[in-house]
Parts: C-alpha cells; structure tokens; sequence
C-alpha cells in the first residue's frame, strides 16, 4: 500500500489522515500554516458528528475537550421569535481546539506533517477554499468569542443584510459568528460590535458578555461545488470539495465527514468516481435546500416570512444524511 499525500492539514485533511492509516497506509501531510489557529467558523456541530468520529477512534477524545452540548435551536427574526427542541443533542467546540484534536491525533498515529506548501501532485486536496468571490455583492464572514452566560440553544439573529449565530463552546465561552454583504458591512466601516449593537435582540444578549479577542474576519466568499463534476480525478474534501453555508451549522461534521471518506478511499485506492457518488448521497439534496434558502436571505424574504418558518422544519432541510455512510 503506498503513501497517501495531503494537501491541508486542517479537519479535513487530518481526518483523511487518521482514516488513511486506519486503513493501512502511510500518510504526509503538507500544510502552511500553522494548526492549530482561531478561524471564522460557526463552531456549531450536528449530531451526525457523533458516528463520524466513533469511526475513526475520536469519540472519547472528542468529548475529553469538553463541547458544549445544546438541545434548542432559536431564530430570531426582528423583534419575531421561535424555537424548537433538537431532536438530537447538538455541540459546540471552538475550531482552535477541534483542529488541534484532529491534528495531534493524525501525528500520534503516525502521520508525517510538514509545514509547507505541498511539493507537487498529491492524492487528496484538503487545503480549504481556493476560490475568492469578485465582483459587487461579495460576503464576508465574521466571528469572535465572547464569555458570559451560556445557553444550550444554538441561536440565528436575522438582519436586512447579515445573519449572526450565538452558541456555547468549551470552557463556558459563546461564539458569535456572522455573514454579510459588503455593501452592508461597508456601512458598518467593518466594525462588528456596531453591527450586532442594530439588532435589538442581539444586543442585550451580548449585553451581559465580555468579548475575549479580536474580532477575525474571512472573505469574500464563494458557494462553489465539485460534488457534480464528472470529470474529477482528484479527491477533494471540506470547503476545497464544497463550500457549506454558515447558517446550517454543518461546515465542521461534513469536512470531517468527507475527510473521513477520502482518505480510506484514497488508501485503498478506490477510483474517485465512487467516492463523489457516496458524497453526493449523503449532502447533495441538503446542498440543494441550502441554495434555495440562501437566494431567500439574499432578496431579504426570511424577514417577511418569518412567522412561516419553523425552526424544526429549517434544521430539518438542512440536516445531512451521513449516519449510514
């Protein structure tokens, strides 16, 4: 069995790793940053991360690192409101501490890491998004971690133009990421803690918290998918396979997910092909659903329909299918 070479050293790539050697093969991993780091992310996972990591041996260590656990789901909508019990409990785990799991137990299992721009051809892309959006109505991501009172519900704040998530991590710490447009975050001068001050709701939420860093931004960013692209020869998995919309909580369990896959098939040497059919079984439809949701936001409908929209129902249409996987 020969060598399987990583392109990225983040969830992806560390869960490919750790699925590689689990399957028999010897791993390198190139990556040029530094792992692990704080990133804009939602730090939200769903239920079907518990398979996932049992699979590959990560479980216990998964809840060593102390996630916070959640039972509700809150979307608010203005000065509109509703909620709803997850049918599963749900977590939260800040990325700095996930990527340092992931990471250190690829090294510990044998994987060799190299902080590095990849050399030359390798069997799996896991190096994150490649791509920048161009042109007038580019997004951008933003997040930071604030300490207070914690809650057990993963809460959605709606504007015009943005959205911003609140829910506990480790260690009695929240998150607080968002996504907006340019143009609206250009009205702001970029400067968040104004932004999330517009939102009545939003602000005397954070009114009892102390923010602990600096704000991080990402961006601008582009929804784009390989799952349909026939021709592909490569295995890619995470946001260098497909970008996940922010609001679905997902972007974390899926690249670990597609990590996961990638890197047995790649150890096994299965053809690629075989491999986008499994993905695409398991997160095409939701991917589908995320785009219809996502040109709603876009033409500000979530505000005008808010009193249609059950929370159940959206955590429901945004759900993977990965437990049989």
């Amino acid at each position: 069995m020969g060598r399987v070479r990583i392109a990225g050293a983040g969830l992806a790539g560390s869960a490919a790793a750790i699925a590689a050697i689990k399957a028999g093969a010897p791993v390198c991993m190139w990556d040029p940053s530094r792992i692990p780091k704080h990133k804009v992310c939602g730090e939200f996972l769903t239920p079907e991360i518990g398979p996932v990591l049992r699979r590959l041996g990560l479980w216990e260590q998964f809840l060593a690192a102390n996630p916070a656990r959640m039972t509700r789901i809150r979307l608010i909508f203005g000065s509109n409101a509703a909620e709803s019990r997850l049918p599963e409990p749900a977590f939260g785990l800040s990325r700095f501490r996930l990527d340092a799991l992931m990471r250190d137990e690829a090294e510990r299992r044998g994987a060799e890491c190299i902080v590095e721009r990849v050399p030359g051809r390798v069997d799996v892309l896991a190096h994150g998004r490649q791509f920048a959006a161009t042109g007038n109505d580019r997004l951008f991501g933003f997040k930071a971690h604030f300490r207070g009172p914690a809650s057990d519900a993963v809460e959605l704040y709606f504007f015009d133009d943005f959205y911003v998530g609140v829910n506990s991590v480790e260690d009695g710490l929240s998150n607080v990421c968002g996504m907006g447009s340019e143009a609206g975050l250009r009205r702001f001068g970029f400067d968040y803690d104004s932004l999330t001050a517009t939102h009545p709701a939003l602000a005397e939420r954070l009114k009892p918290m102390r923010r602990t860093m600096e704000w991080l931004t990402t961006g601008p960013l582009v929804y784009q998918s390989r799952l349909h692209d026939s021709s592909a020869q490569e295995f890619l998995a995470g946001d260098a396979l497909q970008f996940v919309d922010p609001f679905t909580g997902t972007g974390m369990t899926i690249a670990i997910w597609t990590g996961a896959l990638v890197g047995q098939y790649a150890a096994e040497n299965r053809p690629a092909s075989e491999y986008y059919k499994t993905v695409r079984d398991g997160i095409a439809t939701q991917y589908q659903w995320c785009g219809l949701l996502r040109a709603a936001m876009q033409k500000r409908w979530p505000m005008r329909l808010a009193p249609l929209i059950p929370p159940a129902w959206l955590y429901a249409l945004t759900r993977p299918k990965l437990e049989s996987r």
